[in-house]
């Protein structure tokens, strides 16, 4: 990632089976917060998640197929160009983050979390060098039926990596040990909740869980030192609840900690959320309309001026202003990227 200011490039993730381009590059208007789409590539089939390496030059995707892989690109081509083969990891990987040397997936059919180790260019070695297999289940009669990891997150010391799990209603704190991920501690949340995405406070000592099968975040003090994960309180991200489908799907927390959106499918909003100082009290202040249709995605820019949500069934990725005193986003324009699923900045 580069100093905020000068954030020029963005990623967009989206889904090749769905007639998505694969990873698609745009560079980015730092004042505006225009993306114009340089290049993409599609041989890897629904790149759904992509992650960057903190230098920026490689670029990292999961492949969401019920095989399951994950790939390495270069990025100083208009294009991300494939570095080496893609790897096997656990079944329909929806996320990935970089921890301690390894590529860690979230592989939300297998329930697990794989670790791939990186070679000191980058690239990724030949294959997986252990997994953790999550256990348990949760009260929603299809979708808890088993584990599904749908989203693993270095913590912002480095120290940790956290998976949250929407079939068991919890997230895992885990180390690394011979290579593989080992369980340090699993904090359950509110049975039936189905807690899919987490994100940081950027002071590190409060993690926001986002739960898909509910319209709530949960706030919770983390602990660097002890690798341990507290709930504190549960809110809404909805003013009510819909009789139709609703279905948060994202978080994103403003750079300098006093907002946090969230994006709900079906509804297809975008929350805001003020943040008292102590950040304990997420307060629901506003929604607004995505720009599109199925939000999948939310990313703020490193400057925290823009907000861009990947909108998956209306194939674009819609940026807005941020109003720095309110948090409030005005959409502001969009680019087409079929079956769009995530933005990353580099």
């Amino acid at each position: 990632m580069v100093d905020g200011r000068r954030a020029r490039r963005a990623y967009i993730g989206s889904f090749t089976a769905a007639g998505g381009l694969g990873v698609l590059s745009a560079d980015v208007d730092a004042e505006t917060g225009a993306l114009r789409v340089r290049g993409a590539t599609d041989v890897v089939a629904d790149p759904s998640y992509l992650a960057l390496s903190p230098a920026g030059d490689m670029l990292y995707a999961v492949s969401e197929t019920s095989e399951g892989a994950v790939a390495a690109f270069r990025t100083g081509g208009d294009g991300p160009e494939l570095a080496g083969t893609r790897v096997p990891v656990g079944s329909a990987p929806t996320h990935l983050t970089l921890f301690d040397g390894h590529v860690l997936t979230a592989d939300y059919g297998s329930g697990s979390v794989t670790a791939v180790p990186l070679h000191a260019d980058g690239t990724l070695a030949a294959k997986a060098s252990g997994a953790l297999r999550h256990t348990g289940s949760g009260p929603h009669p299809q979708r808890q039926q088993e584990p599904h990891a749908h989203q693993v997150l270095a913590d912002p010391s480095g120290r940790w990596a956290v998976s949250v799990d929407l079939g068991t209603d919890s997230v895992r704190v885990c180390a690394l040990a011979d290579g593989g991920p080992t369980l340090h501690r699993e904090t359950g949340l509110r049975p039936g909740s189905g807690p899919r995405h987490l994100a940081f406070h950027p002071r590190g000592d409060r993690a926001y869980v986002l739960h898909e099968l509910s319209p709530t975040l949960t706030v919770c003090a983390w602990d660097d030192a002890e690798g341990t994960l507290e709930p504190l309180g549960e809110v809404p991200v909805l003013d009510r609840v819909p009789d139709g489908d609703a279905y948060p799907s994202a978080i994103a927390v403003a750079p300098d900690g006093r907002f946090l959106w969230t994006a709900t499918r079906g509804t297809d909003v975008i929350s805001v959320l003020a943040l008292d100082a102590a950040g304990d009290a997420p307060r629901l202040t506003a929604t607004v309309p995505c720009g599109g249709h199925w939000p999948r995605d939310l990313a703020v820019d490193p400057a925290g001026r823009h907000l861009y949500a990947a909108n998956e069934r209306s194939g674009d990725v819609t940026w807005f202003a941020v109003d720095q005193e309110t948090g409030l986003p005005a959409r502001t324009g969009s680019v087409e990227a079929p079956a769009a699923s995530c933005v990353v900045f580099g």
